[in-house]
C-alpha cells in the first residue's frame, strides 16, 4: 500500500472514530487465502467492537472510584468459613444486580469484605453495568458537602444512575440525625429498583450504636435485607490479623538473628 492511502486510512479512522481500523494489517495477516473482502470487513468491525467494549469496561471501572482493584481470582476461598466457592461464583455472575437484589456482608475486620465487594463491583463493570463505590464515611461527607453547596439533588441523581452502589465500612463512625437521614434516603430510593452492597463489622442488633434515630435503623435494615443476600463473613482467623502476626514474628526473628 502506498503512503498516501495509508495516511488517508488513518485520517478516515480518526474522523469516523474507529481507531482500531488502523490495525488493518493485523487483520489481513489472520485471513485465509479463501476469505474475501466481506470476511476482511467483518473481522475489522469485530476488532473495533472488541476494542470499544474493552474501553467501555475500563471507563466504568475508573468511574466506579474503587480504592484499589481486586478480583474474584485473587480470593482465597479457603478463608471463608461460612461461604462456599460455588456461592461466591454465583454472586460473581451479577444476576443479583439484574434481579435488583442487595448484598449485606457482616463480619469482623480483615475477613475479605472489601475485597469481595470490589471484586463483585469489577465483575459488574465488566458486564457493562454502572457501579459506584463509597466508604460510608465518604458518602456521608459528600452528601453533606453537596447539600451545603446546593448540589445535593445532582449528587443523588448521579448515585441513582448506578446499577450497583457499594457502601463499605458501615460501622466505623457514628452518624448524627442529619447524616442518618441523608444516608437513609440514598438507600431507600434504591429499594426494589437498584442493587446495593453494604459491608459492616456490626451485627444488625448493633446498628443502633451508629445512628441516633433507632426507628430509622429498623426501616434501614428492612429495606436492605428485603430481596437480599446476607453474608456471614465472620472468621476466627481474619487474614489481616494473621498477616500482621506473621510480619511481627518475622521482624522479631530477624532481630534475634542479628543479635546472636
Amino acid at each position: 500500500m502506498n503512503e498516501v492511502n495509508k495516511q488517508t486510512i488513518e485520517l478516515y479512522a480518526k474522523q469516523l472514530r474507529v481507531p482500531s481500523f488502523n490495525r488493518y494489517p493485523d487483520v489481513i495477516k489472520q485471513l485465509n487465502k479463501d476469505q474475501g473482502y466481506d470476511d476482511f470487513l467483518v473481522a475489522l468491525m469485530k476488532q473495533e467492537l472488541e476494542a470499544r467494549t474493552e474501553s467501555n469496561r475500563q471507563r466504568k471501572i475508573k468511574s466506579a472510584n474503587f480504592p484499589y482493584l481486586k478480583t474474584i481470582d485473587e480470593l482465597d476461598f479457603s478463608r471463608f468459613e461460612h461461604l462456599t466457592e460455588a456461592f461466591i461464583n454465583e454472586l460473581a455472575s451479577c444476576d443479583f444486580v439484574d434481579n435488583r437484589q442487595n448484598i449485606v456482608m457482616i463480619g469482623n475486620p480483615g475477613t475479605g469484605k472489601t475485597h469481595l465487594s470490589i471484586a463483585l463491583g469489577i465483575k459488574a463493570c465488566m458486564q457493562g453495568m454502572n457501579v459506584k463505590f463509597f466508604t460510608a464515611a465518604n458518602l456521608s461527607n459528600e452528601l453533606i458537602e453537596a447539600q451545603d453547596n446546593h448540589k445535593l439533588i445532582r449528587l443523588e441523581k448521579q448515585i441513582s444512575k448506578a446499577d450497583l452502589l457499594i457502601i463499605d465500612e458501615l460501622s466505623y463512625l457514628t452518624f448524627n440525625r442529619h447524616q442518618s437521614e441523608l444516608l437513609f434516603k440514598v438507600i431507600a430510593d434504591r429499594a426494589e429498583r437498584k442493587s446495593i452492597i453494604v459491608s459492616t463489622n456490626l451485627s444488625f442488633s448493633e446498628w443502633t450504636t451508629m445512628f441516633e434515630n433507632t426507628t430509622m435503623v429498623t426501616a434501614l435494615i428492612d429495606r436492605l435485607t428485603f430481596r437480599s443476600h446476607v453474608l456471614n463473613m465472620n472468621s476466627e482467623h481474619p487474614y489481616r490479623a494473621e498477616h500482621a502476626a506473621k510480619v511481627t514474628a518475622s521482624k522479631r526473628g530477624g532481630k534475634k538473628y542479628a543479635e546472636s
